[in-house]
């Protein structure tokens, strides 16, 4: 774990006067030494919270190797802050979180993963079969877990056809209220809701809205969001963290990438 963390989890749902930036990195379509450099150019312009997951096409082999690589060059990066006051702050605090599409995608190197009910899946698989078979792996690795809901919205994209979600509708103001109600009673201490990876649209502001009037849960708003004035939307409409991953994809130059997320974390809090 970071030494500089005490509680995840208490660092992720702290209310904050701004909304935060993480960063999505999906192990299967990077390598992981350009996954750790792309990390480390986000952490360089202000994110505040790397997530690995997210593919149907991730594994314990390609997490382990994201993962490890992420947290080394982080490491190394605020040992050099020590020396020369270069790179990363020596005290950023940026956890390293698993973002899983199941059971068979997690590393006992993270510093914690998102235990996350698919809550409006159709399958019993997302709903509670995959956290049973992952639980044992996470207590005994001691990653700290982090209670969620996860929700599917329209148009959900390829995790809303592999979780067999019944897609939230922009319109269906009332269920994703009940939703929100329904996550804050189970005990969870987040609610993401997600449009799906390369969404056209993303998760509508009424939607997110409605969830942040009807529980005092953290938000979490992906999918689709590829600007900052779409970011923007969705933090006036209630959303804490703002996330994104296809975003950071489209750069291979890390300076470039670092310039574009500087303005991009600035400008969604204007």
């Amino acid at each position: 774990m970071n030494n500089n963390l005490t509680s995840i989890l208490s660092f992720v749902t702290s209310s904050e006067k701004y909304t935060r930036h993480a960063i999505l990195i999906d192990p299967a379509d990077q390598l992981p030494e350009v996954a750790a450099k792309r990390c480390l150019a986000a952490v360089n312009a202000g994110t505040s919270m790397i997530l690995v997951g997210g593919s149907s096409n991730t594994d314990m082999h390609n997490v382990e190797a994201t993962v490890s690589s992420i947290k080394e060059m982080l490491e190394l990066v605020q040992w050099a802050s020590t020396q020369d006051s270069l790179g990363v702050e020596e005290n950023k605090i940026v956890p390293i979180v698993l973002f899983p599409q199941g059971a068979a995608a997690l590393s006992s190197m993270a510093d914690a993963v998102t235990f996350m009910m698919l809550m409006n899946s159709t399958s019993p698989q997302y709903l509670i079969e995959e956290q049973v078979m992952g639980a044992p792996h996470i207590k005994k690795s001691g990653i700290e877990p982090l209670p969620m809901g996860y929700l599917v919205c329209a148009p959900g994209g390829k995790v809303g056809e592999v979780g067999q979600a019944d897609l939230i509708q922009p319109s269906d103001i009332d269920r994703m209220s009940a939703y929100a109600t329904t996550a804050q009673f189970y005990g969870f201490k987040l609610i993401y809701l997600e449009a799906g990876s390369g969404a056209k649209t993303p998760v509508s502001p009424d939607l997110i809205r409605s969830a942040r009037d009807s529980c005092n849960l953290t938000i979490v708003v992906g999918g689709g969001i590829r600007d900052a004035q779409t970011a923007r939307i969705a933090s006036k409409a209630g959303a804490d963290w703002i996330v994104t991953g296809n975003l950071a994809e489209e750069y291979d130059n890390a300076d470039e990438l670092q310039e574009i997320l500087t303005k991009f974390i600035s400008d969604m809090n204007q």
